[in-house]
């Protein structure tokens, strides 16, 4: 096991990344508890694979587990089913010295985590994320919330864990467009901030890919440790947190087109969204020219979904992504914000983009669809 600690104060908190974390998860909770209950939100799929598991562990330390499954996909993540959730865990009757242990991808982990961060105004929240975007990405940081119709992640709340396990073993029973979506995201923290990393996953993605118990844990851990570094520094997103957006104004835009539905899962549109923000980068001449086609031909050789063309069924025209685009939430004045880069490993966050070299862009990937 290797332990990233992301140091926030008293709401400091510990990462642990390793093979066999899940039966043991029990012995790593206890040590948060008042008393000997958590409330348990999973989804279907991750419940038929593994709960079983999860509640042994919990039961093993004399730890009772209340458990709500929910249904897979980012449909989950609405007003409906965070009311469900809510008056489930009143019910439930969660104090506020409560635990709410979120167990499972990202849709999971951001649902429960806002229900945790709006009951009685703040309980504890365990996370144990069982993807690998969730696992480098959206369980690490405390940003929690659901869509709304007209954006991605437009309601939420900052909340963060008391804990996140992320157990390498319970990516083995990834489907593998779910795992090499997910891998869109450790590519991001290459992109935006490490080059070396970079290089790195362009040697060992495929080892990765396949199984290789180190690289997982390294890839995982780098991520944790990037992402870690910037929540520190910047913890409500006021400025250098944005770099992780990059390729999120895209993609979050592609995932409203796309009725957030299995069409596009949400690492696909981030991968989409990087190759996008490096051809803007270069059109605008930030970056070199050969830049962009480098990382297509990563994200090709690892059988990622990663261009327009790409995605099944209709999408809007460019005015209508760019439209979509400006129900981002992290709009400020007008003004969309942009993370473009310089190079690999050399992004930066700017208000100041022409929409209009944009708008060709996506009107040329547009035109590739057929």
């Amino acid at each position: 096991m290797e332990t990233v600690h992301v140091p926030l104060g008293a709401r400091a908190y510990d990462i642990r990344i390793g093979a066999g974390l899940l039966p043991r998860a029990g012995a790593a909770i206890a040590p948060l508890l008042h008393r000997a209950r958590v409330a348990v939100v999973t989804e279907r799929n991750v419940a038929d694979r593994h709960l079983h598991t999860l509640e042994t562990a919990l039961s093993a330390e004399g730890i009772a587990p209340a458990v709500l499954t929910l249904d897979p996909g980012e449909a989950t993540k609405s007003w409906a089913t965070l009311q469900r959730t809510v008056e489930w865990l009143v019910a439930e009757q969660v104090a506020r010295d409560g635990l709410v242990v979120a167990f499972g991808g990202g849709v999971i982990g951001d649902l429960a985590g806002f229900a945790a961060a709006i009951l009685r105004r703040g309980v504890g929240l365990v996370q144990i994320p069982t993807t690998l975007l969730a696992q480098v990405d959206s369980s690490v940081g405390g940003k929690t919330g659901i869509n709304s119709p007209l954006g991605k992640n437009l309601i939420g709340a900052f909340h963060q864990p008391r804990l996140v396990l992320a157990d390498i073993d319970l990516l083995a029973t990834l489907p593998e467009r779910d795992f090499r979506a997910g891998y869109a995201e450790v590519v991001k923290y290459g992109l935006l901030g490490d080059a070396a990393f970079f290089d790195w996953l362009e040697a060992e993605g495929n080892n990765l890919a396949a199984g290789d118990a180190d690289a997982r844990i390294r890839a995982v851990r780098r991520s944790c440790e990037m992402k870690a570094e910037l929540v520190v520094r910047d913890e409500t997103e006021q400025g250098d947190r944005a770099l992780l957006n990059l390729g999120h104004t895209f993609g979050h835009a592609l995932e409203a087109a796309t009725g957030y539905s299995d069409r596009l899962l949400h690492g696909e549109g981030v991968a989409i969204g990087c190759l996008l923000a490096f051809q803007t980068s270069a059109n605008l001449g930030l970056c070199a020219q050969e830049t962009p086609g480098r990382i297509a031909a990563h994200f090709a050789r690892m059988g990622m979904r990663s261009r327009l063309a790409d995605i099944p069924g209709d999408l809007p025209d460019a005015d209508g992504l760019i439209a979509l685009m400006a129900q981002d939430k992290k709009v400020r004045d007008g003004r969309l914000a942009f993370v473009l880069a310089r190079g690999i490993g050399a992004a930066f966050v700017t208000r100041d983009v022409d929409l209009a070299v944009v708008g060709r862009l996506l009107s040329d990937e547009l035109s590739l669809r057929g």
